[in-house]
């Protein structure tokens, strides 16, 4: 990367946590949400990573996102808990909720977590990797703001409408995969249009409905589903799970109500945690996984194979040793902020709004 900074993971969450202090988020909040921008840096996922600050500074700027609201978690049965964000940043939110959802999970057998009211600009997998770090099978579903068009369609109507999965494994880290049901995510459009590099064919279409390889012309138009109307259905699937099913707005709604353009949606998301030992008779867990680990090993036996999530592993492995790289013109902007500034240098990408690191 041309004319960036090195910075530590320390250094990732020092700037972070300072910076959405000085602007305004509490303690609580400044500290989660920096959590979960540095794992993202260190998993090398760049654009949920500092390339999302502007998302929370400009939210909590137009008065989109509360700075202070402590969450509220009550049960709704036995085994659904539910987590009120009132309206904060959904990293604090998920912290609150880990714990009882995890106890009901291992003392039901099943459980579920609901999220409501939570602007989330994040990332699914950190929520399914802490829960089958403590022995749990895990599914994530959130919907966004209208990006991505149906099948056949040509305007906005669903999220990216991402899900996650994760599998717990003995010694080793957990199998977890998070994907979009769009054919990209939406930061992978924003980095390339930083970047000025075209997009992959199918990933999305124009104003005029005729597919595009240009990101500005993309974000000015529809993402597209993948796989058609397969993806199509996964996100009509997730719409519904992480919006009606736990009373919460569905992406177009999500989209008309952030007036003020700031791409931070605010919506539900539906966690549903699995204790594996309690699927089957005797309990034998180890037994269990064992089984699951002949399926992964007959995946790598065929070359150019690989595991969800060992590429962020590697990524996890190398950044602890030589942090990250960032882009200098986002670095200094980020100082801005940090030093206090009321504003900073920010573009706007047909309503998405980021701060500016194309050296411009």
């Amino acid at each position: 990367m041309q004319d960036a900074i090195r910075l530590s993971l320390d250094e990732v969450h020092d700037t972070a946590k300072s910076l959405l202090s000085v602007q305004g988020f509490s303690e609580a909040h400044a500290a989660a949400i920096a959590r979960t921008v540095t794992a993202a840096e260190r998993d090398e996922c760049r654009h949920h990573g500092l390339f999302r600050i502007s998302f929370y500074v400009n939210s909590l700027k137009a008065g989109h996102a509360s700075p202070d609201a402590e969450p509220d978690v009550s049960d709704l049965a036995p085994s659904v808990v539910r987590v009120d964000a009132k309206r904060g940043f959904s990293p604090l939110a998920l912290e609150y909720g880990y714990a009882p959802l995890i106890e009901r999970a291992k003392a039901q057998g099943i459980a579920a977590l609901a999220i409501n009211n939570a602007l989330n600009v994040a990332a699914l997998w950190p929520e399914v990797e802490h829960l089958a770090e403590a022995g749990l099978v895990a599914f994530a579903f959130v919907s966004a703001a209208p990006y991505v068009a149906p099948a056949g369609g040509t305007k906005p109507l669903f999220g990216t409408n991402p899900m996650a999965f994760s599998w717990p494994r003995s010694g080793g880290h957990p199998l977890v995969f998070d994907q979009a049901s769009s054919a990209s995510a939406r930061g992978e459009i924003q980095i390339r249009l930083r970047d000025g590099k075209a997009l992959e064919d199918g990933w999305a279409i124009g104003p005029d409905g005729r597919p595009t390889t240009d990101p500005r012309a993309a974000l000015a138009g529809a993402q597209l589903p993948f796989g058609g109307a397969k993806g199509s259905s996964i996100a009509l699937m997730v719409e519904l799970l992480a919006g009606p099913l736990v009373g919460d707005l569905l992406s177009f709604e999500s989209g008309e109500d952030d007036k003020a353009g700031t791409g931070a949606p605010c919506g539900g998301e539906l966690i549903i945690a699995i204790d594996p030992a309690r699927c089957l008779v005797g309990g034998d867990r180890q037994a269990q996984l064992a089984h699951g680990e002949r399926l992964f090993a007959r995946i790598l036996e065929q070359e150019g194979t690989r595991l969800p999530s060992d590429r962020r592993y590697r990524a996890r492995e190398r950044t602890a040793r030589e942090g990250v790289l960032v882009p200098r013109s986002l670095f200094d902007s980020l100082n801005e902020l940090r030093a206090g500034a009321s504003s900073v240098r920010l573009q706007a990408y047909e309503g998405d709004h980021v701060l500016r690191d194309d050296a411009a």
